[in-house]
């Protein structure tokens, strides 16, 4: 018999298998200073793209001084114990109202964390006879929500309609057989590509089946809609998801989720929503700084204008270079080039060593392998100095890639 333990170590994992090379590098970087455009990597002033604070929001002085007054109020203990027991409070119960009505739902529940909260849901929703339909680029909270799912799954290839149509062909009849439902999973803005989940055609799909949608729209939220309420009032059919999720780790730059739906749905979470059942409420310095950055969401829309700026010409500047950008609609901005891993790191390291730029990488398995991945994230608080410094330095970089200039073993040189 084996010991767990050595079969740990026999099995890293995709990321794990590299923790030696990458780690506080590649993988669990350091950025010091203030959460800003402009950060402190091992030392050396970068410009920031990986930060998912779109509205630049983590450092705004208001947003700073309701968290400190907060924290000086309550402490970080204060609600004691789950919601349910002896955790509530009036101002948990304004959050869910205020956040209600913003999305234009009827209600909503508050909730501690966005990832655990999504697998809870799923696995509350659903039961052993119903079936699950999902979206292939779905985030790993859905995969990993959908694999919980004691019943049938079928995915359905990446906003393509007619395959939706095919699985849902298939639930239909094994949810009919086994007197079960039908829930249909995708997101409102998708994490890596920037696309936008195609909520209009899968919402005119109801017209031929019976299915309920829970869309995820941590991306969308703040920065989608005329006023920022998210992708559902992007597209305009807000009224026809029925289980709004997003996550406040995003624009509101916090700790937090939330879910709104009908007040029957939400009455159901409130009672069988077991990582909420389970788990200390959220701090009051959290829940009242969630409530000061959606009335700066609500009342401040220059933030989300100044966002916008920043897209458009990072993106249009990327497109007039030549880059391939992808099929983004939304401020997710990835740069799409090709390679091999090895030229991936060696270019990556020249970026943040030589140019002082800092963003994601993205490679195989998450992309095709010979692909890519520069993920840039612009946010309210960069400058258009910002993006031009990046056009320039992407274009030297680029022409370094294409010369073959990255399949050298510099790794070396940068990490010493």
């Amino acid at each position: 018999m084996k010991d767990i333990f050595d079969k740990l170590l026999e099995r890293m994992g995709p990321l794990g298998m590299h923790a030696d090379d990458a780690h506080e590098y590649f993988a669990f970087p350091k950025l010091t200073g203030e959460l800003g455009p402009y950060m402190k990597f091992r030392g050396k002033e970068t410009l920031n793209w990986s930060l998912n604070d779109y509205l630049g929001l983590a450092n705004n002085p208001e947003v700073r001084k309701a968290d400190a007054e907060a924290a000086a109020d309550y402490g970080m203990a204060y609600p004691m114990g789950a919601r349910m027991m002896s955790g509530n409070s009036d101002n948990h119960d304004k959050l869910e109202q205020d956040l209600a009505s913003f999305i234009d739902k009827p209600e909503v529940i508050l909730l501690n964390f966005g990832y655990q909260g999504v697998l809870s849901a799923i696995d509350a929703l659903v039961d052993r006879r119903d079936v699950i339909v999902y979206d292939a680029e779905s985030h790993a909270c859905i995969i990993d929500g959908v694999r919980l799912h004691m019943g049938k799954r079928y995915m359905f290839k990446h906003n393509d309609v007619a395959d939706l149509k095919v699985q849902l062909d298939r639930a239909t009849k094994l949810a009919e057989k086994q007197n079960g439902a039908i829930l249909v999973i995708t997101e409102g803005v998708f994490g890596m590509s920037g696309s936008q989940g195609s909520l209009k055609d899968i919402i005119a799909l109801k017209k031929d089946y019976s299915f309920r949608l829970f869309v995820d729209d941590a991306h969308g939220f703040g920065t989608m809609g005329k006023t920022g309420a998210g992708t559902g009032e992007e597209q305009d059919c807000m009224d026809d998801i029925d289980v709004y999720f997003s996550t406040f780790a995003k624009s509101m730059a916090g700790i937090g989720a939330f879910i709104g739906s009908t007040p029957e749905v939400i009455k159901f979470l409130r009672y069988n929503l077991r990582s909420q059942i389970y788990a200390k409420s959220l701090p009051m310095p959290m829940t009242l700084g969630a409530i000061k950055r959606l009335e700066m969401i609500r009342t401040n829309p220059e933030h989300k204008n100044k966002l916008w700026v920043i897209v458009r010409a990072l993106q249009s500047g990327l497109k007039d270079l030549g880059f391939n950008i992808g099929i983004t609609t939304t401020p997710v901005t990835p740069v799409l080039l090709n390679g091999t891993i090895p030229e991936a790191t060696h270019m990556t390291l020249d970026l943040r060593e030589n140019y002082g730029i800092f963003c994601s990488i993205v490679v195989y398995p998450v992309v095709p392998k010979g692909v890519i991945m520069l993920r840039l994230i612009p946010t309210a608080s960069h400058v258009i100095e910002d993006v031009e410094k990046t056009l320039k330095a992407f274009t030297e970089v680029k022409e370094k890639l294409d010369a073959g200039a990255y399949k050298a073993d510099r790794l070396a040189k940068f990490s010493s």
